[in-house]
């Protein structure tokens, strides 16, 4: 049990973990409590996650569910946190690689320190990526996340990222979960595609949103090494004392102040990690909650009733914009409006008089029913789920039509734009134990198996040692690229910041690369998207027979 916490083997020793002359010792072994404290924390969460589940279903009157039904959910939901279980793992080992190659904290104690971070990022994170995440996904799959497609769906996209993790962690590979579950998610969407009957209005992957997501995965890693190697150099110029440009000495640990220096931003990037990577677990585990048990979660209940006439006084204005749009189409019944917006979704074709005269229907049918019931809380178990697929189809079509080049602008922008994020406020939203399971999963899984991605990191980026001041610049410039990415709602990724960051240093520091490691960084980056979107497309292909 020598590569967990260092606690629990997750796979094999890594090979070459052997300290070097420099190099920290990664073979310490675990105190028998430690691993039975780790045991007794995972038993813990698991329990506590499933004591919340079934008091929330039973204080909104949900249904009990059938038996198969339970363990389809209890199914899902494991895969799910084994996921972020596999991203602790994996990504945060990044953070802890400087603090532990230059002797500033013992491995066990950083992995320890890392994990608690983590969590602590995730459960005060505010949940804008977590649905960044499921916005890729088809709107049909999203409205019937229960059927057989929905779990089809998420099973698909889960396990092949957990897979293609799995596989890269085995080569000592600092890949990243971000891409390879954002992959995950455009396979799901083009497989649903292809496989949709002839003549169908099956939607695909919602481009408009990836193209935004993809951005800030393939430029982060830019940002990460210039950003990081300028800081570098700027350090050089303003900080004179050159213990901090030294390559630490056999096992002594560095002076005090840089010491510090190291820890404090170690945590700095185990905290956005958490408050980012975190989020993406808790879109998937809110889809199958809604799905499995839409009484307790399709609808943010903790809304009060004071929100209610703000919300339905937008719905009316939303409306009204809506109306000016239709010209002399006739509005639809609230049923035939969801058709209509459901396929001009599915074709990205929504400005039309008829789709707007559908909107305006929708958005006075919503209103409707939320001022006759008081509030959100109050919406009975059988309306709660139509009103939820009303409200996230509606923000949806919203979206999709604000972010046209001048297709809206002043009064009637900034009216759609704060309606959507009214109807946002009451569909999308985490509760405390969904955050805090993941963020034990997380934390968990970041003191598992790191050792192989922290010796990428630390000693085969560069030619010569990791210095205290590459250390700092490497973290200090992931730590502010993530925490400014989760600001934005946008997905990101740990490893290929950091990762990155350690490569700007060694170039801005002369100190030459590992090309080898360089190219097999590079191959990873490269593969790990067409390799999830294949492996989810055909996982999804497969299961839509199982379901």
């Amino acid at each position: 049990m020598s590569d967990a916490l260092s606690l629990t083997g997750v796979g094999s020793t890594p090979a070459r973990a052997e300290p070097s002359a420099r190099g920290p010792n990664l073979n310490g072994r675990t105190h028998p409590a430690g691993i039975g404290l780790f045991f007794l924390v995972l038993a813990g969460g698991i329990g506590y996650a499933l004591f919340n589940l079934i008091t929330d279903m039973q204080a909104a009157g949900q249904p009990p569910l059938a038996i198969g039904a339970f363990v389809l959910l209890g199914l899902a939901l494991l895969i799910a946190l084994a996921f972020e279980f596999v991203n602790g793992f994996h990504d945060t080992a990044n953070a802890v690689a400087t603090v532990i190659y230059t002797h500033s904290l013992p491995p066990v104690v950083a992995v320890v320190y890392s994990g608690v971070l983590n969590f602590l990022g995730v459960v005060v994170s505010t949940g804008a990526v977590a649905y960044s995440v499921v916005t890729l996904l088809p709107v049909e799959l999203v409205l019937k996340a229960g059927s057989s497609a929905g779990y089809a769906m998420i099973f698909a996209l889960l396990i092949a990222a957990i897979i293609w993790n799995l596989g890269t962690w085995a080569l000592g590979l600092p890949n990243s979960s971000s891409h390879a579950l954002i992959g995950s998610v455009l396979g799901v969407g083009l497989a649903n595609q292809l496989l949709a009957p002839a003549g169908s209005d099956a939607s695909g992957v919602q481009w408009d949103q990836a193209w935004s997501v993809l951005r800030a995965l393939l430029f982060s890693p830019i940002v990460g090494f210039v950003m990081a190697g300028l800081l570098l150099l700027a350090m050089r110029l303003m900080i004179r004392n050159r213990a901090l440009y030294r390559e630490p000495e056999a096992d002594a640990p560095p002076p005090l102040w840089i010491r510090a220096l190291l820890i404090l931003t170690c945590g700095g990037v185990s905290f956005a990690h958490g408050g980012n990577d975190g989020q993406k677990g808790m879109g998937l585990i809110m889809l199958i909650l809604i799905g499995a048990a839409p009484t307790a979660y399709a609808l943010n209940r903790t809304m009060s009733e004071a929100s209610t006439p703000g919300f339905v006084q937008l719905s009316e204005r939303a409306r009204t914009v809506f109306q000016k749009r239709a010209e002399t189409a006739a509005l639809p019944s609230p049923a035939a409006a969801r058709t209509q917006i459901t396929e001009a979704a599915g074709k990205k074709d929504l400005d039309h008089p008829e789709v707007y005269a559908a909107l305006a229907a929708l958005s006075n049918d919503i209103a409707t029913q939320v001022k006759a019931y008081g509030a959100i809380r109050h919406v009975p178990a059988e309306a709660t789920p139509n009103l939820r697929n009303d409200m996230y189809l509606a923000s949806d079509a919203i979206h999709s039509l604000t972010k046209r080049e001048g297709l809206f602008a002043g009064a009637e922008a900034e009216t759609l734009k704060a309606y959507e994020a009214s109807l946002n406020d009451g569909t999308r939203y985490i509760p405390t134990w969904v955050k805090v399971s993941v963020a034990l999963a997380l934390g968990l899984g970041t003191m598992v198996g790191w050792k192989r991605i922290v010796v990428t990191v630390g000693s085969r980026i560069g030619k010569k040692h990791l210095t205290y001041a590459q250390g700092a610049s490497a973290e200090i410039t992931a730590a502010g690229t993530i925490g400014l990415a989760e600001a934005y709602g946008l997905p990101v990724s740990t490893t290929h910041i950091l990762s990155s960051g350690v490569a700007g240093t060694m170039a801005a520091n002369g100190s030459g690369l590992q090309w080898a490691t360089v190219r097999n960084l590079a191959a990873a980056w490269l593969l790990t998207l067409p390799a999830a979107i294949a492996l989810a497309g055909l996982l999804y292909a497969g299961l839509r027979f199982v379901f």
